[in-house]
């Protein structure tokens, strides 16, 4: 496989929607689409084992270049074999930038058309990343998608200081592409352009059709679920995915609750990845169909049901939210561990039942079902 080869597969359109189905090739595997991605931002999703992934179905997982930069460093991993060989985890990885810590930690940071600098977030070193160290740091790691540097800007930004990022991030993505061409040939990792352009639509425009030029196996939405409102967020996203080309592998980053991913799937999009589900479970709210709920609470002593009477997971076939809560209240290690589990497992489920609609021409629908369900049940979190 040739580093500029095309990745992506379509399998089924919804003939009702945009939502698709379809498979991205990648050197550790295929990837079956829409899928959504666990977070293991330092090459581990918390609470969670690499078997256990691979027992829910997971095939692929997202690692932050940022933070394993900064510990154990690209060194240590390339001498594991890199993060698969560190880690364990055999199937795919997709690391981040860096580029949304960097946004996160803007007191620590100034970013100049050569790179940014920033101090580290643990013993406060300086650094210095460039669009060009960023790749290869992500070939280090032998990443089987890597993301370029980019400048990310929150809502509310105004149109000039989102035009000076956005110019900085197209460069940076020229500049990325030629070094990520320029890597090793036994590297196999795809590179993915990032869409920015904030909240106004001459400037998404503006970026979509530079990174429609540079042609790079994947395209990634940046800069949405920044702050903003839903409906400006189903609308930018609307807007900037019916612009992309069908024949590449489409990723919105940071998106990871079931209306979120509705919204995207209903838009195209192939592939998301969020926080929120693991972070959510180890806080004790959990997802049933119903809604998420609050394991915590006092009505859940004495309930010997699982935790969603319609998951198949092993979480919900051997633990009862009694048991559940118990763990909860008594901050044990396996309330996260469990709760991690059924979160994750809730998603991949939600996964496949998606795929299953819009191969049926279903996908509205089902959306329309989920969510009045979901939305109107007892939604305590």
């Amino acid at each position: 496989m040739q580093k500029t080869d095309e990745i992506y597969r379509l399998k089924h359109k919804d003939c009702h929607c945009r939502a698709r189905t379809g498979y991205i090739d990648l050197p550790h595997g295929t990837v079956t689409t829409p899928a959504f991605m666990p977070v293991g931002t330092n090459a581990t999703v918390k609470a969670m084992t690499k078997d256990w992934l691979d027992e829910i179905g997971f095939e692929i997982i997202l690692a932050n270049t940022y933070h394993l930069y900064l510990r154990p460093g690209v060194d240590i991993i390339t001498k594991a074999g890199g993060l698969h060989g560190f880690s364990g985890w055999k199937k795919n990885f997709l690391t981040d930038s860096g580029g949304y810590q960097v946004f996160s930690l803007s007191a620590f940071r100034k970013i100049t058309r050569d790179g940014v600098k920033f101090r580290s977030h643990i013993d406060g070193s300086e650094h210095f990343l460039t669009p060009e160290s960023v790749v290869g740091l992500q070939a280090g790691f032998n990443s089987d998608i890597q993301m370029q540097l980019d400048v990310c800007t929150g809502f509310g930004t105004e149109w000039k200081k989102a035009k000076e990022a956005l110019v900085i991030t197209t460069d940076w993505a020229k500049r990325a592409k030629k070094s990520w061409l320029e890597t090793p040939e036994e590297y196999q990792g795809k590179l993915f352009s990032i869409v920015q352009g904030n909240f106004y639509h001459d400037l998404r425009n503006e970026s979509i059709d530079s990174v429609i030029e540079l042609d790079t196996p994947g395209i990634a939405i940046g800069g949405l679920s920044v702050g903003e409102p839903p409906e400006v967020y189903s609308e930018f996203l609307s807007s900037v995915s019916e612009r992309l080309p069908d024949s590449k592998p489409r990723y919105v980053m940071g998106i990871g609750t079931p209306d979120y991913i509705l919204d995207a799937v209903l838009n195209g999009i192939d592939i998301f990845d969020c926080v929120l589900p693991t972070r959510n479970a180890r806080n004790g709210s959990l997802f049933t169909r119903n809604g998420a709920i609050a394991i915590k609470k006092e009505r859940f002593a004495a309930d010997f049901g699982p935790i969603d009477p319609e998951c198949t997971c092993r979480v919900c076939r051997e633990y009862s939210r009694s048991y559940m809560r118990h763990l909860y209240k008594n901050d044990e290690i396996l309330s996260s561990m469990l709760a991690t589990y059924h979160n994750l497992a809730f998603l991949h489920q939600l996964m496949k039942e998606i795929r299953n609609a819009i191969e049926n021409n279903s996908f509205m629908e089902y959306r329309t079902a989920f969510l009045q369900r979901f939305n109107g049940g007892n939604l305590e979190v």
